[in-house]
């Protein structure tokens, strides 16, 4: 078995596979350890496949438009897989001044930083989806915006990938990170022990844990959310949806059904394991929400549903940074629930940043180093 190698990524997610996939196309080599016995375990395959740029931190907003305009068009014919993107628009929809409000100072900043997003009218809304309630009164709209789906895209990173000569490695616990002569550079597992020139640490909460062996500690904590499957519907709108308060977001997929995310957290420590299912209550309080903004979905059923768990930072935002105090070391977690959309351009910067060159997109206030004066 493969214990060497020039990177080593910690978390077989679709951060790490892009990451891992980024890398091989320049030659290096890679060796992903992933916890689970599959790639996708954690968020990656949990998710509500947004892939949007509107609604975002203006910190993390080069990523999602460089990944808009560069990346997610061609991904499919790249990876060789459909990775189901559609690029129809993202609604985020308000009933009240407040909820306006809140969409104005969204879309304001969004402007400043050149992403082309407006605000509209209700009426304006129902001419773009004729399916939302007479409730809704405004709305910020991106019509670059748009969804893909989760699964096939990871399973289309990871297979590219093993192609290009990465190994992955399932089932393996990591204990610590071991430095020598002060640099990052081993991997204890459960299994064994994995040497590289440079690590990735992309393990979603478990990351804080794994980072706190060398010293570090990214803060950040582990909520739980609620998402639904419906069964198939006729078509009705490809457009993504969320709403001012982030009750629900969500979208119809290619073969009908809608896939729905809550928005409200739910007791991560109740949450045992990862095939776990939400409480019937908080289904039917994201079904509620969603009966609200969506009349004509009362008939639909639900199919399935599950639960995701999301590494919320303490400022919402990741860390993409390496880490000075113990080089060789590069952090990319705290993706507080907006990992997906932004995946494949996050997947290049750390890539560039593992080979030594200069980030391609701008992620200097993603560092962490903002945490320094923390109390």
């Amino acid at each position: 078995m493969k214990t060497n190698a020039d990177v080593i990524i910690i978390g077989g997610g679709i951060i790490g596979c892009s990451t891992a996939y980024y890398l091989a196309k320049k030659g290096r080599t890679v060796i992903v350890l992933e916890k689970g016995k599959g790639i996708g375990y954690g968020g990656s395959g949990r998710n509500g496949g947004g892939v949007r740029q509107s609604g975002r931190d203006k910190r993390e907003l080069p990523l999602a438009m460089y990944g808009v305009q560069h990346l997610w068009p061609h991904l499919s014919e790249e990876l060789g897989t459909d990775v189901e993107y559609y690029q129809q628009g993202n609604l985020r929809l308000g009933k009240t001044d407040e909820h306006l409000k809140i969409l104005r100072g969204l879309t304001d900043v969004a402007q400043s930083l050149g992403l082309n997003v407006r605000m509209v009218t209700g009426e304006e809304v129902r001419e773009i989806c004729p399916y939302l309630s007479d409730e809704v009164i405004g709305a910020s709209w991106c019509q670059s915006d748009g969804h893909a789906n989760p699964l096939l895209t990871t399973s289309a990173f990871y297979t590219r990938a093993r192609q290009l000569g990465v190994t992955f490695l399932f089932e393996q616990s990591v204990l610590s990170i071991k430095t020598v002569a002060g640099r990052a550079k081993k991997v204890m597992t459960t299994s064994g022990e994995y040497e590289a020139d440079r690590i990735l640490l992309a393990a979603g909460y478990e990351s804080r844990a794994i980072a706190n062996t060398v010293g570090v500690d990214v803060p950040m904590k582990r909520i739980a959310l609620d998402t639904l499957v419906t069964d198939a519907q006729p078509p009705m709108f490809y457009q993504m949806l969320g709403t001012a308060m982030a009750d629900f977001y969500g979208h119809q997929t290619t073969h009908g059904s809608f896939v729905f995310g809550g928005g409200s957290p739910l007791d991560a420590d109740r949450i045992k394991v990862l095939a776990s299912h939400p409480p019937a209550t908080a289904t039917a309080e994201t079904c509620k929400g969603i009966l609200g903004y969506i009349p004509a979905l009362k008939h639909a059923k639900v199919v399935r549903t599950w639960v995701g768990l999301i590494d919320l930072c303490e400022d919402k935002v990741p860390v993409l940074d390496h880490v000075e105090e113990v080089p060789g070391l590069i952090l990319a977690c705290g993706f507080s629930g907006h990992g997906f959309g932004i995946a494949p351009s996050v997947g290049t910067v750390l890539s560039e940043m593992a080979c030594d060159e200069t980030p391609s997109i701008d992620i200097s206030e993603l560092n962490y180093r903002r945490f320094a004066d923390r109390g």
